[in-house]
């Protein structure tokens, strides 16, 4: 007798998909994702890329907000350029930044430094030292700072019981702008923050091997901490400089919206402020705007020049 073995059921076939079928199935996908962003296009079409073409073309134009843009060119440009008053806003923010950007990196670096050792109440100190980047831009912080450093204020009399007497910093031409920079380096918690992840990510058996080989702290520091981290020192550098060069609410505050005393606080966005919403020159002030835009464009694009010289990345090593 033969055994004759059943053959398995053939598997049912698979119809393919008709291409026409497929089309549709990919627009109503298509359709799906546009309408859930259709709120944030909205967005950007209107509060953003609307106003910066707006803004380019007054760049253009003679505009007061009261009668409608007359085209002249490139005046504007040319005007400013001669403008005494904006080479000083440009001179006041270039000298903000050099100083108050460093110092604050620097501050936020030593800082993430000592946080990053394992030591009680670590938890504590980190929101404590994080704490000023949150309420360091605001409006009440900016009238503080401003009585800090008045006349016959705490910093005045602590200056004076130290032997040195320039008065109160607010009122001074050569001292209000180190007030400023103060209030910067002050708000160090938000690049602190990402020091200390990167600092995390270093690898300890790297540091075991130098104490081993008899490198001191320093030369940790110098040979295994800042390469490591250095694509975070970049993040950092970049962004607090362009910050630094959108500087305008501690000035005005800090100044009692004058800018000064002496022009000393006038910032570039304090004079493009003054341009276009105080003399109602739009015009004008959206020209600055767009130079302000090309001089941050071209120190990021510096900055990222200079990247493939400092900056270590792991696919690097590799």
């Amino acid at each position: 007798m033969t055994l004759v073995k059943d053959s398995p059921p053939d598997a049912p076939e698979i119809c393919p998909e008709a291409p026409a079928a497929k089309r549709r199935r990919g627009r109503r996908e298509n359709l799906a994702g546009y309408l859930f962003m259709s709120p944030w296009i909205a967005g950007f079409l209107l509060l953003t890329a609307g106003p910066m073409a707006a803004s380019l073309y007054f760049a253009f134009t003679d505009y007061n907000l009261f009668n409608s843009p007359k085209w002249i060119g490139f005046d504007n440009f040319t005007t400013m350029f001669h403008d005494p008053r904006w080479q000083k806003s440009v001179e006041v923010t270039a000298k903000y930044v050099i100083i108050g950007t460093p110092l604050k990196l620097l501050l936020a670096l030593g800082v993430a430094l000592l946080l990053a050792q394992s030591r009680r109440g670590q938890a504590f100190y980190r929101a404590a030292f994080y704490a000023p980047s949150l309420i360091g831009a605001s409006v009440s912080v900016g009238f503080v700072w401003r009585a800090l450093f008045s006349d016959d204020a705490i910093v005045d009399r602590t200056q004076s019981f130290l032997g040195f007497h320039t008065g109160g910093w607010v009122g001074d031409p050569n001292w209000v702008l180190y007030s400023l920079v103060a209030l910067t380096v002050w708000q160090f918690g938000a690049p602190m923050v990402i020091f200390l992840a990167g600092l995390k990510q270093v690898p300890r058996e790297l540091y075991e091997a130098a104490e081993v080989d008899g490198a001191g702290p320093l030369r940790r520091f110098w040979n295994i901490t800042l390469p490591m981290i250095s694509p975070v020192l970049f993040f950092n550098v970049l962004l607090e400089t362009i910050h630094s060069f959108q500087i305008f609410g501690s000035a005005y505050v800090v100044s009692n919206a004058s800018c000064g005393p002496a022009d000393a606080t006038l910032v570039y966005t304090c004079y493009l402020y003054q341009k276009g919403f105080k003399e109602s020159q739009m015009g004008f002030a959206s020209a600055m705007a767009w130079m302000l835009l090309l001089a941050v464009a071209l120190v990021t694009a510096v900055l990222f020049w200079s990247q493939k010289r400092w900056v270590h990345y792991e696919e690097d090593a590799r």
